[in-house]
């Protein structure tokens, strides 16, 4: 008789490739924990998806659709997903439609959540079609600090248990491309028994054209020229104009204002008081220049971020000085969940 604990998969779920859906979900049904629910959050109609996960499980009752019609976001519809959570649930898995995981990934990680809050692992880098193996994650947990400055902890692989949630729901409201679930319930799950990264492989990361893909070092690369092309369209999308308060804004909120975003509603949902000062020195509604370029500087010198990474978080820093960044972050702290 199986001694797992019974816990809930979210599956976030957009126009997925029917090919690469279903291996993900057979590779669900695969795991030798068996003990879970599926909860597949629909960003759109549910209706397609819902008739091709029932072909796909053949009707397996373990899975379960939630979704309205309305478009959220890749980062909203992860917390709809989490607002569905059975309150049975003793653990949580994030996945992601186009992946493929390890038939003992759930097993593997499950053990650490009786020292930690959350778990992370590494995966294989696969493209497809081609199914060529291009290598493999090396992420690394730095420690709470250095997790809000850079974030190493991709959703599709973290197993996290339920005592994150009250804290973490709902989201952060940010109106910015770097808003992150992953990064967010890390920094939360940091602030209750913490978090680990271990180094085992426990699935397939799949890269193909449809990838949702928000890691800024994506944006380390090409010409000044095309650098200029993406601010002014980030600034248009996120702040509905290209005027320079508009471009002070969005940076702003990319790297300074995210982060203090995320510390400012840490600080305004934990209830034992306890606030990590150095965190808040650095990234909070008080933060100090001086405390955040020292971060950055350790930060570089371990090679935990990019030197391009640093000059544009003094980049943003500036913004929010041009553009009130401090009191908009403090107007869109929200309480915690009742």
């Amino acid at each position: 008789m199986s001694t797992h604990p019974f816990g809930t998969i979210v599956l976030a779920a957009y126009s997925p490739d029917p090919e690469l859906f279903r291996r993900q979900l057979t590779s669900l049904q695969a795991q030798t924990v068996r003990e879970w629910e599926c909860v597949i959050s629909v960003d759109g109609d549910p209706e397609p998806i819902a008739a091709l996960v029932a072909e796909i499980t053949e009707g397996d009752a373990r899975f379960r659709i939630v979704g309205d019609g309305t478009r959220l976001g890749f980062y909203l519809n992860f917390e709809r997903g989490l607002l569905a959570v059975d309150e049975r649930s003793e653990w949580i898995a994030l996945c992601d439609q186009d992946d493929r995981w390890d038939a003992d990934k759930i097993e593997k990680l499950l053990p650490h959540l009786d020292e930690v809050s959350l778990v992370s692992a590494q995966a294989r880098l696969v493209s497809y079609p081609s199914e060529v193996e291009t290598g493999r994650t090396t992420r690394h947990d730095h420690g709470a600090i250095f997790t809000i400055l850079s974030n190493e902890f991709t959703g599709s692989l973290c197993v996290f248990h339920p005592e994150v949630l009250p804290t973490a729901l709902p989201f952060p409201r940010a109106s910015t491309r770097a808003a992150a679930h992953d990064h967010w319930l890390a920094v939360v799950a940091s602030a209750h028994r913490g978090t680990r990264i271990i180094d085992d492989v426990v699935q397939d990361y799949v890269q193909h054209d449809a990838n949702v893909f928000g890691d800024p070092s994506r944006l380390g690369s090409g010409s000044i020229r095309s650098s200029i092309t993406n601010v002014l369209a980030q600034s248009q999308r996120f702040e509905g104009s290209r005027s320079p308060r508009s471009i002070f804004r969005m940076t702003f909120w990319a790297y300074v204002g995210w982060r203090q975003l995320m510390v400012d509603t840490l600080a305004a949902r934990r209830t034992d008081d306890a606030t990590d000062s150095r965190q808040e020195l650095a990234f909070g509604r008080s933060r100090r220049l001086r405390t955040a370029l020292s971060l950055l500087r350790a930060g570089r010198a371990r090679e935990i971020v990019p030197e391009r990474f640093t000059w544009e978080y003094r980049a943003s820093w500036i913004g929010g000085a041009l553009s009130g960044g401090r009191r908009a972050v403090a107007r869109a702290v929200t309480p915690p969940r009742r």
